[in-house]
């Protein structure tokens, strides 16, 4: 009689960053493949990125966005993991050559959201007392806020979600802005006091989704990852990451977007502000989806018409002499 030796599971290798928030979406990611592929053994990788380990300098103080992907990028380059699962916020729009942007996946809400002190709970962002303590890591966030609420008072916070929210409930900061996605995602939705509209904080390019990176070459994982991408999803941050792209703007750099998908017809809103919240320039295209990054292009060029070159090119100036 002879036995019948099974074939072991071909493994696909997930790299994650190890913060908690990663590991959410990244197991997410997984299961999603898992139960469209049975036949394969998804196994995550994690890894700790520069951004992960500096924790107590301002984001744009120490580098580009690469700072939470290019350990993950090497993993990638040396075959150590197949793919990579980002928040797509932070992944470059320029991508290290034989990597590609493989999959986005459906978007939460990419809205900002405030989140206040015990002793705040019955304002708003508009209804916050004068020199009210607003933390916040983002310089898009920063100017925004800066431009509608000159009376509040606003410092960096860094750290991740848990460590931010201590801060706040210690009373080091009366309120914070996160993301509402990380919230949700962290079962900490109940956080959320005010979802800030978009008439006072565009968001970030690409907030709220998921990104999934991989080498170029590699057509069987592109593949499998195909099945989990969400078109609308995809188009809509396409367009956005093309408008950042051709404007050359990092994490460090205030622009914000909003992008609207009626049926095939997608209208992108994009600022470009000072971080002083005093110059700012803000417009939207509209056209198919299908002409996503035209669309970015379009209306990066239309904003460097108005004055956005002249603003970024004195943000740059600014951090290149540390202010």
């Amino acid at each position: 009689m002879t036995s019948v030796v099974s074939s072991p599971l071909r493994t696909v290798r997930i790299g994650s960053r190890k913060s908690q928030l990663a590991l959410v979406q990244t197991y997410w990611v997984q299961e999603q493949l898992q139960k469209s592929f049975p036949d394969i053994k998804f196994e995550v990788h994690t890894m700790s990125t520069q951004g992960d380990k500096i924790l107590d300098v301002a984001l744009a103080k120490i580098g580009d966005k690469g700072l939470f992907t290019k350990e993950l990028e090497l993993g990638m380059i040396n075959q150590e993991i197949d793919f990579a699962v980002h928040s797509l916020k932070d992944l470059p729009t320029n991508l290290p050559e034989g990597l590609t942007l493989a999959c986005i996946t459906e978007r939460e809400n990419p809205a900002d959201a405030l989140v206040v002190h015990e002793k705040y709970q019955d304002k708003q962002i508009d209804t916050l007392p004068e020199g009210a303590v607003v933390g916040t890591s983002s310089l898009r966030r920063l100017a925004q806020l800066r431009h509608h609420f000159p009376h509040l008072q606003f410092k960096d916070v860094r750290g991740n979600l848990n460590t931010r929210l201590a801060k706040l409930d210690a009373g080091e900061y009366d309120a914070l802005i996160l993301a509402a996605a990380g919230l949700q995602r962290l079962g900490m939705g109940d956080r959320v006091h005010q979802v800030i509209p978009k008439e006072v904080s565009l968001h970030a390019v690409g907030q709220g989704a998921l990104g999934i990176e991989c080498r170029a070459e590699d057509h069987e994982i592109i593949s499998l990852l195909k099945a989990i991408e969400h078109p609308p999803t995809r188009d809509r941050c396409l367009a956005e990451r093309a408008f950042l792209r051709d404007l050359e703007g990092g994490c460090q750099v205030p622009i914000g977007v909003n992008t609207e998908l009626n049926g095939d017809n997608l209208t992108l809103t994009g600022i470009v502000a000072s971080v002083d919240g005093q110059n700012l320039v803000q417009d939207s295209v509209s056209g198919k989806a299908s002409d996503a990054e035209k669309l970015g292009n379009e209306l990066a060029n239309l904003l460097r018409q108005q004055g956005a070159q002249e603003i970024l090119e004195q943000i740059f100036t600014e951090i290149q002499r540390g202010s």
